[in-house]
């Protein structure tokens, strides 16, 4: 029990220095990446008429869970392998060729799939505004 605590803590501490350390612009750069997809697909969920993305994720079923989580993943795909990549970069040159994938993984969620999943219901409630006020003021 003791040894999953010290690599618990070892793994706050490290994913905690990596914004000060090299590679530091992937911090900003993946979640901006992740927030373009979920504007071109928050869009595209306003103009189909679809529930926002994280409730569809809470309150449906699991088969048509399992199928929007996969539509996020498969967006946001390109830039959770070039997170997985840069961190391994990362770590290879910081940690002296020491390579932890699970932390890779953890950053690369967080930086460029995190960002997708808050983002993408709440810009689609935005698109949809402005597509009613676009046909309301065409009408």
């Amino acid at each position: 029990m003791e040894s999953l605590l010290d690599m618990l803590r070892t793994f706050g501490a490290e994913i905690l220095a990596r914004p000060e350390g090299p590679f530091a612009f992937r911090f900003i750069l993946q979640p901006l990446m992740s927030l373009l997809m979920a504007t071109r697909d928050g869009i595209k969920d306003a103009r189909t008429g679809r529930t926002p993305y994280l409730w569809h994720i809470a309150s449906t079923d699991p088969q048509s869970r399992r199928a929007a989580v996969y539509e996020g993943l498969r967006s946001t795909g390109r830039i959770l392998l070039l997170g997985v990549l840069i961190d391994g970069v990362y770590q290879y040159k910081v940690m002296g060729g020491l390579i932890r994938p699970l932390e890779a993984l953890a950053i690369a969620f967080i930086l460029g799939f995190l960002p997708y999943l808050l983002f993408r219901g709440p810009i689609a409630r935005l698109a949809r505004i402005v597509l009613r006020r676009k046909q309301s003021a065409g009408q």
